[in-house]
């Protein structure tokens, strides 16, 4: 039986509009990993970002100009965002001195920690002082309902990966892109808050009660044209310690068709948790299939994507083909494209 999921009670995916263009903060940051979301809006809303600020300790860069909030103002930025996924999603003492620069500067606050810009006492009296406004992406949609489990109408591919903050954003836009550009109807869907701010909409499916996480994910891929594919951001990785919850919430309410495995080459620890390895990709697949089968029998991988940052094209080529081989499934790098690419395309397409 397939549920339609208009059927139910009138919900909505939270959709923003930001103020831009953007001043992305940094923080303390000497981990490239935690300065995903500034990475990402440079990669893939470059037109917004005017700039960066950091704390003198940070060694994380984006490449951008280096502007102070004040100077960031001057050439026409309307607000600092919050470029940083910490763990635990906080925003530390230390950096308060810089938010209420920015605010007294003229500029709006936007972030997606898990602490609420306005349950800091010190942000919210400047922002109501100078009448700026702290924008949380974070914040899930009210009334979320349960996951049903029943199936519905459309077509979804979900990003999985060995690890966190490794691709499945990327891999995932990249892939909405190409198939866009071939003129099939696809949409991404983004769950987490550097994806909200890419896209627009989305709910950050790790904001969100457990009970309700597998229903968030439902909502976020709902009821589709047959031909319709929803190409959805994943989350953590299912061998995480500390993640692991997410991304099973995740798998199950967006019962994908098809999944991508993503992998960083040479990445041995598990990020945020040393102690912990990378899992091989062939364990991740026959996890994912396992536990996916649960929502959607039918599960399968359809490939794998490979973050080959930092290595030569030449030995990205030849890594992308002998895990192509191994696996016995097309693999690419989203990011360099070429034939590989057409062909992980060719297969998210069938």
């Amino acid at each position: 039986m397939a549920l339609d999921l208009l059927d139910r009670p009138a919900m909505a995916v939270a959709t923003h509009t930001l103020p831009a263009p953007y001043l992305l903060f940094l923080g303390d940051t000497i981990e490239p990993g935690f300065a995903k979301t500034a990475f990402g809006l440079r990669d893939w809303a470059p037109e917004r970002c005017l700039g960066e600020w950091s704390l003198p300790s940070a060694t994380v860069s984006t490449g951008l100009p280096r502007l102070s909030p004040a100077q960031a103002a001057a050439q026409g930025a309307r607000a600092l965002v919050i470029g940083v996924a910490n763990p635990g999603g906080i925003i530390p003492a230390s950096w308060m001195p810089e938010l209420l620069a920015a605010i007294e500067a003229g500029l709006d606050i936007v972030a997606g920690m898990h602490v609420r810009l306005a349950s800091l006492a010190p942000l919210a009296e400047a922002a109501a002082r100078h009448g700026r406004a702290l924008i949380d992406l974070r914040t899930p949609p009210a009334d979320l309902a349960v996951a049903t489990g029943l199936k519905r109408t459309g077509r979804r591919l979900l990003t999985v990966g060995t690890d966190c903050a490794l691709g499945k954003k990327y891999t995932a836009l990249a892939i909405a892109r190409g198939l866009a550009a071939r003129g099939l109807d696809a949409t991404f869907r983004a769950s987490g808050q550097t994806g909200i701010m890419i896209a627009g909409q989305g709910i950050a499916i790790d904001a969100v009660i457990a009970d309700f996480a597998a229903g968030a994910a439902e909502l976020l891929s709902p009821a589709a044209a047959p031909d319709h594919l929803d190409v959805i951001e994943g989350q953590g990785s299912l061998f995480h310690p500390a993640y692991a919850a997410v991304s099973l919430a995740l798998l199950h309410g967006s019962q994908p068709d098809g999944f991508i495995v993503c992998h960083q080459p040479g990445r041995a620890a598990v990020l945020g948790s040393p102690a912990f390895r990378v899992p091989p990709i062939a364990a991740v697949i026959a996890q994912t299939v396992m536990l996916g089968r649960l929502t959607n029998p039918a599960i399968r991988c359809v490939g794998i994507s490979l973050n080959t940052a930092g290595m030569t094209a030449e030995d990205a080529d030849r890594v992308i083909a002998e895990t192509g081989a191994e696996h016995g499934l097309p693999a690419a790098d989203p990011i360099r494209g070429g034939a590989a690419f057409d062909a992980l395309l060719d297969a998210c397409q069938a």
